[in-house]
């Protein structure tokens, strides 16, 4: 995953070493994440983190782009499966916007089911029940890019999480309008990037992309207003505290029965 650190503004010959070397140095350890001396993260300003992580000495350290997004999502839990290789985060399936009227959910668990990697996961009661409704900020980092530029021809708006064994977990295929653009800066790398908010049902889509992967894909830089479709993995912290309340179970979903 470390080419997923091009789209928080490291090139891709920037040296690893290097990166952790400074989150050693300048960072401090990650909360509920066990031995702070193996788990840590670096703020880069403006939201923007890195996180760093290795059990095993033996290994590489892990290191991951990290997004504090002020925008929360409702989302109604589905499941929450524990991650054998990473004890303590999850992954979180759900529906997004699920109907504040009990009688709409006998139609409609939410306006889209998605998908995301949940850091931190010890903030999280041992067990929730489905429908438990969490409000979750999370922001994507795109694996790649297919399109940027004017909608094509049936290129409806859609968010579909990845269902193949093989494919990453916490990801979805985005293909959505660019409603607004944040600009932010690497620190350490004296870049610029952007953090595109992607228009979806009640909240925005927050997703970060590599513009090299553009350069070398000879796409256009995103403007507000035009398409983007991607495949994104999608991160947030864990809920502090789960306020939420428990939405009715759904009658009659083909959705939510898969």
């Amino acid at each position: 995953m470390d080419f997923l650190l091009e789209c928080i503004g490291f090139p891709p010959d920037h040296p690893l070493e290097d990166i952790v070397q400074r989150v050693l140095r300048e960072g401090e350890p990650a909360a509920w994440r066990g031995d702070p001396a193996r788990h840590r993260r670096l703020a880069l300003g403006g939201g923007l983190e890195l996180r760093m992580d290795r059990e095993d000495d033996s290994r590489p350290w892990n290191l991951l782009p990290f997004f504090v997004t002020p925008h929360r999502q409702r989302i109604a839990v589905e499941e929450v499966r524990a991650l054998p290789d990473s004890p303590f985060d999850a992954l979180l399936f759900g529906w997004v916007a699920p109907p504040v009227d009990e009688s709409e959910r006998r139609w409609s668990p939410g306006a889209y089911r998605l998908a995301l990697n949940l850091m931190d996961a010890r903030k999280l009661p041992r067990t929730l029940p489905k429908g438990h409704v969490l409000a979750v900020g999370a922001a994507g980092f795109a694996l790649d890019l297919a399109h940027v530029g004017p909608s094509e021809r049936g290129d409806e708006p859609r968010i579909e999480p990845l269902g193949h064994p093989e494919d990453p977990g916490g990801c979805a295929e985005l293909s959505l309008r660019v409603q607004n653009i944040l600009h932010l800066r690497n620190p350490i790398t004296g870049i610029d990037l952007e953090a595109l908010e992607l228009e979806a049902p009640e909240r925005p889509q927050v997703v970060f992309s590599s513009r090299w992967q553009r350069e070398r894909d000879g796409l256009p830089p995103p403007q507000i207003g035009r398409a983007s479709r991607a495949r994104s993995c999608s991160s947030a912290p864990s809920p502090a505290a789960c306020r939420g309340r428990r939405a009715p179970p759904v009658a009659a979903s083909a959705e939510a029965a898969r």
